[in-house]
C-alpha cells in the first residue's frame, strides 16, 4: 500500500474488513444449507433455494437507494444502520426453526443493503491517484472472503450448528460496527458521486448501452449458476460419503488451485488485449464445468476436477467484469454502471437460489445442471457482439467549474490535450472525469487548464 497516507490506509484495512465480515456471514451458509437445512421444519429443496438467495432480493432493491441516503445523512450513520439491519436478520435467522424464518431472516439480512455506502466512503477519504489502491483491497477481501466461508462453514457447523452459524454471523456484524464506529475515518470530503455512486436519473441511459447491458446480463448469470450450483454441490459430496466437516478438504485445494489456474487467463488478456476472448473462453469453461459435475458426479476425482475447472472460471469471470464495467463506462458515469451491476449480481443470487430449489424439487439434479448450462451457453451466444474495449485510464480530478458554461468550456479544452479521448466536467459534482491513453497524456497539462480555466 505504498503512497498511501495514513488516514487512506485506515480506511483500506478498515473497509475491506467490515466488507468482508459482512459478506463472510453471508456466503458461510452456501455449502451447508442444503444439508443442516433438513432439520428445520416445512424443509424442502425449493426453500433450501429461496433462504440461500433470498438476501439478494433486499440487497439489489435497496443497493441505490441506501447509496442515496448516504449522501443525506453520511456514510457512517447508513453503515451502521445496515450493520444493526444484517445483525437483525442474522438473529431472525438464528432463532428461527423453520425453513421460512430462515428466509426471512435472510431477506432482512439482505436489507442492510451498505456496498455502495462503505465504498463511497472510501472514495470520500483517499485522493484520486490513491483511489485504485484502496477500492482494490477492498475488492480482493471480497473474494476472500467467500474463499474463507467455503471453508469455515463446513467446519463450523458440526460444532456449533446452523443456527450457531447464524449466531456467529451477528456477532461479526458488532465487530463491524466496532470498526466503523473507531477505526473507519470520519468523511471530511465528499468524493465526487459519477466514480462512485449511482445517479438514478442516468438508469435508463446507462441500460441501453449494448456493452454494459451483456456484462450485466454476465454478472446475473454468473451468481444465479454458482447460487444454483450450491444448492446442490454438498448434497453431491453427501452422497459420495464425504462428511460435512470434511468438504473444506475440497474447496480449500480446488479455490487455491483455480487462482492459479485463472493467472494465465488475465495475463493472456491484458498483454494481448484480447479480453473478449478471454471472456468468451471462460464462458466455455463454465459450460464445460457444469456438465463435468453432473456426468461424473459419482467419481470424487471426477467431481474435485470439475470444481477446479469451474472456480478457475468463476474466479476470472469474477475478476474480470468488474474490469471490464470501469473500461466501457463512460466517463463520469461509473458510479451509475457500477450501481446496475451490483443489482444485477443480486438479483441473479436470488434468482439462482430460487431456480435452483424448483429444478432440483421437480427436475432433480439433471434439472439444475442442464438450465445451468443452458443459460452459461446463451451467455456466450449473447457476448458474440462485445468488443475488445480500449487500454484507457481514467482521472477524476477537481474542477471548480462556476457554472455550466464554464463546466462546458473546461471540457473542450481538456478534449484538445494529447490523449484525451473522453472528458467531462460536471458542475454539481465540482469534478472532471477524463478517460485518456496514458502514453500520450500530461496530467500536468490537464491540471493547468482546469486551474487557468476555472480563475
Amino acid at each position: 500500500m505504498s503512497g498511501l497516507n495514513s488516514i487512506e490506509k485506515r480506511a483500506a484495512i478498515s473497509l475491506a474488513l467490515v466488507f468482508g465480515l459482512r459478506m463472510l456471514g453471508l456466503f458461510m451458509i452456501m455449502p451447508v444449507f442444503a444439508i443442516y437445512g433438513q432439520s428445520l421444519e416445512g424443509y424442502s429443496p425449493m426453500w433450501v433455494g429461496i433462504a440461500i438467495g433470498a438476501y439478494g432480493l433486499t440487497q439489489a432493491c435497496l443497493q441505490i437507494p441506501m447509496g442515496m441516503l448516504s449522501d443525506k445523512y453520511g456514510r457512517k450513520p447508513i453503515i451502521l444502520i445496515g450493520l444493526i439491519i444484517f445483525c437483525i436478520g442474522s438473529l431472525v435467522a438464528g432463532y428461527s426453526d423453520s425453513v421460512i424464518g430462515v428466509t426471512i431472516g435472510r431477506a432482512i439480512q439482505g436489507m442492510g443493503a451498505i456496498a455502495s455506502t462503505v465504498l463511497a466512503l472510501a472514495a470520500d477519504v483517499t485522493r484520486d491517484e490513491q483511489r485504485p489502491k484502496v477500492m482494490a483491497t477492498i475488492g480482493m477481501c471480497i473474494g476472500l472472503s467467500f474463499a474463507i466461508s467455503l471453508i469455515v462453514g463446513p467446519v463450523l457447523v458440526d460444532s456449533i450448528g446452523l443456527s450457531g452459524l447464524f449466531n456467529l454471523t451477528a456477532a461479526l456484524a458488532v465487530f463491524g460496527m466496532l470498526v466503523v464506529l473507531f477505526i473507519a475515518p470520519n468523511a471530511v470530503s465528499k468524493a465526487p458521486r459519477g466514480d462512485t455512486r449511482a445517479a438514478p436519473e442516468l438508469i435508463r441511459a446507462m441500460l441501453k448501452d449494448g456493452q454494459l447491458l451483456r456484462l450485466d446480463v454476465g454478472i446475473f448469470v454468473l451468481h444465479l449458476v454458482i447460487t444454483s450450483v450450491f444448492v446442490v454441490l454438498p448434497l453431491m459430496l453427501l452422497k459420495l460419503d464425504f462428511a460435512t466437516h470434511d468438504h473444506w478438504q475440497l474447496y480449500f485445494p480446488t479455490l487455491m488451485l483455480s487462482f492459479f489456474l485463472m493467472v494465465p487467463l488475465i495475463i493472456i488478456g491484458a498483454k494481448n488485449e484480447t479480453m473478449k476472448q478471454m471472456y468468451r473462453f471462460s464462458l466455455l469453461l463454465l459450460a464445460v464445468a457444469l456438465v463435468m459435475m453432473y456426468v461424473l458426479q459419482d467419481s470424487f476425482i471426477g467431481l474435485f476436477s470439475a470444481v477446479i475447472v469451474f472456480f478457475t472460471a468463476f474466479n476470472y469471470l469474477e475478476a474480470s467484469l468488474p474490469s471490464l464495467i470501469a473500461k466501457f463506462a463512460p466517463a463520469g458515469k461509473k458510479g451509475t454502471a457500477m450501481g446496475i451491476y451490483s443489482s444485477s449480481q443480486f438479483f441473479g443470487a436470488f434468482w439462482g437460489g430460487m431456480l435452483g430449489g424448483v429444478c432440483y424439487q421437480y427436475l432433480g439434479l439433471a434439472g439444475v445442471f442442464m438450465t445451468s448450462t443452458s443459460l452459461v451457453l446463451l451467455w456466450w451466444i449473447y457476448t458474440a457482439g462485445m468488443i475488445n474495449p480500449k487500454v484507457l485510464k481514467s482521472y477524476t480530478l477537481d474542477a471548480n467549474a462556476h457554472d455550466h458554461q464554464s463546466a462546458e468550456t473546461m471540457a473542450g479544452r481538456l478534449m484538445a490535450l494529447d490523449g484525451v479521448k473522453e472528458a467531462v466536467v460536471i458542475f454539481d459534482d465540482k469534478a472532471a472525469y477524463l478517460k485518456v491513453d496514458s502514453k500520450l497524456f500530461d496530467l500536468s497539462k490537464a491540471r493547468v487548464v482546469l486551474l487557468s480555466t476555472a480563475s
